[in-house]
């Protein structure tokens, strides 16, 4: 099976019918294939709870599940994607939308900057590796108008792919937008894009565990080469690995909104004073200490998810007992607790401490490798943050470990 077709996420059902649907378009230039889709295979598509629709993945682990939460699509584009940003309309912006879908994020953003933007310009690069993907950006209604402005492009472009033959949206893209529409693997876009470009990057794959390769460490070190120095990126996820892999990219992590799920996204950016809010204090512990927090790599960025995961994998087994406490029971979280309710669970917890010179959870050694997170606050800065206690953590558990 080739990248694209395993890297796609939609339903094979309508991946199958949506390819059908266009290719009869190329052979009869007839509309009427495109026009009726939506009506035709309406039960393909979610509708969720702010009216716009959304489409079941393809089935992944026996389960398959919507693109967007059920909470309203298009409402996470706002919530997640735009409104975490600290855009200077002033001046022109530029964002990367990788994974672009049904251009949700990117519609979003265009629709942010009509509203509040006078005299500047916005550039939106929107990445895709999936044609029939962005196919259904163009058959689903469009949830606000500014996503026929987004349909316009990506129909564009999938003319230009031989892979639509009409022009049907009517839509006019403004003078002051600028819209490029990359079909293709994101890993290869990023590294034909230019250092210091982009104000905003929107992260949006579908699961870490069905591409691993979209957040990488390496992927992240082409991310702080194009973002600019006060840029953000925004992602839905509350992955360790994932945000070990953007500190050690270079970035400061903070938590994001929260929306349609328990945990908040995360936002990075090479300037803390662009980020708000610390991550839970639980969550810092575990990428500094843990062997979940160690990220995916992918040397080359050319790697199959498989390789990537079962690499992670050797590497977490490595590490455990020897460079970092193992996660089983989350044992990092119980350092500076007596645990006095649950003595069967102290004592796998501190068997698992005993590995790494720790003598129990209320040991010397155990509040000098947390200490910094008595200055934990949920509002950070430049100063005490997120970033600045994981790594503090990092070094002061390497002392420990090697008797220092």
């Amino acid at each position: 099976m080739s990248y694209e077709n395993n890297a796609r996420i939609i339903n094979d059902d309508i991946f199958d019918l949506v390819n059908e649907c266009f290719q009869q378009e190329r052979s009869s230039q007839n509309k009427e294939s495109r026009v009726n889709f939506f009506d035709t295979y309406n039960d393909f598509f979610v509708l969720t709870d702010d009216g716009s629709y959304s489409i079941n993945s393809k089935e992944i682990n026996n389960k398959v599940e919507t693109l967007h939460t059920s909470t309203g699509a298009i409402s996470e584009s706002f919530e997640k994607f735009i409104k975490p940003m600290k855009f200077d309309y002033s001046k022109d912006i530029a964002i990367l939308d990788i994974c672009a879908g049904l251009g949700y994020n990117s519609s979003a953003a265009i629709a942010d900057f009509i509203k509040n933007s006078t005299d500047s310009n916005l550039k939106v690069d929107m990445v895709e590796i999936s044609k029939a993907t962005f196919a259904c950006g163009i058959l689903v209604p469009s949830p606000i108008p500014e996503h026929d402005i987004t349909k316009k492009a990506i129909e564009d472009e999938l003319i230009k792919q031989n892979y639509a033959s009409l022009s049907l949206e009517e839509c006019e893209i403004p003078e002051n937008i600028d819209i490029n529409v990359f079909i293709e693997d994101a890993r290869q876009t990023v590294q034909n894009l230019e250092d210091n470009t982009y104000d905003a990057i929107f992260l949006d794959p579908f699961s870490q565990n069905m591409a691993p390769e979209l957040f990488s460490l390496e992927f992240f070190k082409e991310f702080r080469r194009i973002i600019k120095d006060n840029g953000i990126i925004a992602t839905y996820t509350s992955s360790a690995p994932v945000r070990a892999a953007f500190i050690e990219a270079g970035f400061y992590i903070g938590l994001g909104p929260i929306f349609g799920r328990k945990q908040g996204g995360t936002l990075a950016s090479p300037n803390p004073e662009m980020l708000d809010y610390s991550l839970p204090k639980n969550d810092e512990i575990r990428i500094a200490l843990s062997d979940v927090g160690i990220p995916f790599r992918d040397p080359g960025l050319n790697n199959s998810s498989d390789f990537i995961l079962d690499n992670r994998a050797t590497e977490r087994q490595d590490a455990r007992h020897n460079t970092k406490i193992s996660s089983a029971v989350k044992t990092p979280i119980f350092l500076g607790d007596a645990m006095e309710d649950d003595e069967k669970l102290k004592r796998r917890v501190e068997r698992n401490l005993a590995k790494m010179n720790i003598s129990s959870t209320t040991s010397k050694e155990a509040f000098y490798i947390i200490e910094c997170e008595n200055e934990y606050s949920e509002n950070q800065d430049s100063k005490n943050n997120s970033t600045t206690r994981i790594l503090d953590m990092k070094k002061r558990l390497k002392k420990v470990k090697d008797g220092n």
